[in-house]
């Protein structure tokens, strides 16, 4: 074994078995290629996880606009997708990347911000795990979605294609409306979804259905990732879609959402506001060998 010099240390996580690499990188030297991401995603050979968090200072990230935040936010969730493309923010990941701070005593108390590519993000310690204020939500096609009920159409798999309301949560989703004759279990997912018309930088699709008053089921296929067993704000977005299509975008409306990796709780508040809270669960603390990784 190689000195720990010569190893980058690592620790992983899920929120509802959705998994993540996270890596601390509490000077800002390590920094964190596409390539190298997609390294550590690699569920054969490396790690393995639906994303890559870099833990690092806000004062030392890369973009600007993320380390104007520095005032609010000590430490930055820098997030890549499995792929390596760098996203703004991850709901899951929010969650796992505060029970972190806590563990390493990077954040004391039961209340912080994070720092995010999307913006400051309140967290706090829930029943749940943790519960996090993502900020406002918005219908990226306003005035289609408000006249219609739907602004996009998803091609998934060779069937015909369903409707759908694209929900801007900080970084892009579209949420689809499963006909009732449709079980969701059998929905294919294997493969990316067509969305029309295509997103410029892509986007999560969520496929939805309704299991009872405040209370729905979800799957979804993430952009750069594939099929994932949760998303923390494509569960939001499933919610927000749900309450906007039944007309009652209640303030204070509380949601359950089960996703294939377990159960969310989603809270639409004030100002098109939305928290979601759930576990936050970490796993194991390794590393690998410096010269393994790609630049």
């Amino acid at each position: 074994m190689g000195r720990m010099a010569d190893r980058m240390a690592f620790t992983k996580g899920h929120g509802t078995e959705n998994d993540f690499v996270l890596v601390p990188d509490l000077d800002g030297a390590l920094g964190l290629s596409a390539a190298r991401a997609a390294w550590l995603a690699d569920r054969r050979a490396g790690v393995g996880g639906d994303g890559v968090i870099r833990v690092v200072p806000t004062e030392l990230a890369d973009e600007a606009h993320v380390r104007e935040q520095a005032g609010a936010a000590r430490w930055f969730m820098d997030y890549r997708n499995a792929d390596g493309s760098a996203s703004e923010m991850c709901g899951n990941g929010t969650r796992v990347f505060a029970e972190y701070l806590r563990r390493e005593g990077l954040e004391a108390g039961d209340e912080f911000v994070i720092a995010t590519r999307a913006g400051a993000k309140q967290v706090r310690a829930d029943a749940d795990g943790w519960a996090v204020d993502l900020g406002p939500w918005r219908l990226a096609d306003a005035p289609t979605a408000e006249r219609d009920g739907f602004d996009a159409l998803v091609h998934i798999g060779d069937g015909d294609p369903y409707s759908a309301v694209s929900v801007d949560l900080g970084n892009p989703h579209t949420v689809v409306a499963l006909p009732e004759e449709i079980d969701l279990a059998t929905v294919d997912l294997g493969r990316a979804p067509t969305v029309n018309p295509e997103p410029v930088n892509g986007t999560n699709v969520e496929v939805v259905r309704p299991m009872g008053p405040g209370h729905i089921a979800m799957r979804v296929h993430e952009r750069g990732v594939g099929e994932t067993r949760s998303c923390g704000t494509g569960a939001c977005a499933a919610a927000i879609a749900t309450s906007f299509w039944a007309g009652s975008l209640d303030t204070g409306a509380t949601w359950l959402v089960d996703v294939p990796g377990g159960r969310l709780t989603v809270r639409l508040l004030p100002d098109h506001g939305v928290e979601l809270a759930g576990p936050a669960v970490l796993v194991a603390d390794g590393s690998v060998p410096a010269d393994a990784l790609p630049a």
